[in-house]
């Protein structure tokens, strides 16, 4: 972001990563086999990295992923005399059992790695309640909750702003000329998020917006960049969209705001490998004042959304169905959750990440 990139007092180092990414194509040994020789490349990377720079007071690592970024951390801190804080957005033993399930073996000693390391660290930080309660229970550590709150630059888009982009994705994309409802969904591409439900969704909706004269017409916009994402675009090229223009598109990071800002409707396809972490996407709708359809996938999804207010969730195909056609339909009933979460979020201005970061996170990073 050129937030980040332009400041002074950031500076940015990049690891290399030519390990083999034909691994997710094979079996089970092959995917292990191509992961560990890949974690030991970035191992020796991130080392050689983080002893080239200053010390630091404090060494801030994410999680996930686990290995190797928990155990380098760890020894760099000990090395250099800093303190190690982890920050926890969810347990990467749960997203390896996706792919390897929960009985392999490799998966068994990610968990015994990853509460290991995390017992050996000096400050936590968790994104949610209930991941910190977890990690209370099964690993004997306190964790301060952070939760993600959008930074400034999401805010509802300037008209001539949300023009000028409609302009662009229109030639890029080609989407019609004059301005329709918008559904953004940003995603990963990732196996967390359920894009079968998805496109059954957008099937009932097309033939419930096609059946009505005139026929409302709807835009689905996913963002992003993912594995999965290639043949999603395969699968909608085989369906007929009447009312429904779906299309996938990168965006620059100064585009990526302005279409958050100037959509009518937020989507969320997140499924936690966990059941204890929170979308991010939600936070940056959420200082768009767009209200957004989360997949209900847990009860900590209760900690950042309630019906009404933020938006509302949807449990099958059928649910997200209506919410589209309510969408492009541009339905205006007072006691809808989608219009009761617009009135709502202008009534409630979100929090912004400098507070929430000054008041539960800095406190640990100082110790």
């Amino acid at each position: 972001m050129p937030a980040v990139a332009s400041h002074p007092r950031v500076t940015c180092h990049r690891l290399p990563d030519r390990a083999f990414r034909g691994r997710a194509k094979g079996g089970i040994k092959r995917f292990v086999a191509g992961s560990m020789a890949r974690a030991v490349g970035q191992a020796r990377h991130l080392f050689a990295t983080l002893m080239r720079l200053p010390k630091a007071d404090v060494l801030l690592v994410q999680n996930p992923p686990a290995i190797p970024t928990l155990a380098v951390a760890w020894l760099v801190s000990r090395l250099r005399g800093s303190r190690l804080v982890i920050d926890w957005h969810n347990l990467s033993h749960t997203v390896a059992a996706i792919r390897l399930g929960e009985s392999h073996r490799a998966v068994k000693a990610l968990s015994r790695s990853e509460r290991r390391w995390a017992r050996r660290a000096d400050g936590h930080l968790a994104v949610s309640n209930a991941l910190a309660a977890w990690l209370s229970a099964k690993y004997g550590i306190t964790a301060s909750v952070v939760y993600d709150r959008p930074p400034a630059m999401f805010t509802r888009a300037v008209p001539s702003a949300a023009v000028a982009l409609w302009t662009k994705l229109a030639n890029e994309a080609a989407l019609a000329a004059d301005r329709m409802p918008l559904v953004v969904c940003p995603t990963s591409w990732t196996p967390d998020e359920d894009f079968d439900l998805l496109l059954e969704a957008l099937e009932r909706a097309d033939r419930q917006l096609a059946g009505t004269s005139p026929a409302p017409s709807l835009a689905v916009i996913l963002t992003g960049r993912g594995a999965l994402r290639e043949s999603f675009e395969a699968r909608v090229a085989r369906r007929t969209f009447k009312t429904i223009a779906v299309r996938t598109q990168w965006l620059e990071p100064a585009d990526y705001p302005v279409l958050i800002g100037m959509a009518d409707l937020g989507l969320c396809l997140h499924q936690s490998s966990s059941g204890l972490d929170l979308p991010m996407k939600i936070a940056d709708f959420r200082g768009a004042g767009v209200p957004v359809a989360a997949f209900d996938y847990a009860p900590v999804l209760g900690e950042v959304l309630t019906s009404g207010h933020e938006g509302m969730t949807f449990r099958d195909p059928g649910d997200l169905a209506n919410i589209l056609v309510a969408v492009a339909s541009r339905a205006i009933d007072p006691a809808s959750p989608l219009e009761r979460s617009k009135a709502w979020l202008f009534e409630n201005p979100a929090e912004r990440w400098d507070t929430q970061w000054q008041a539960a996170a800095l406190p640990v990073l100082r110790g």
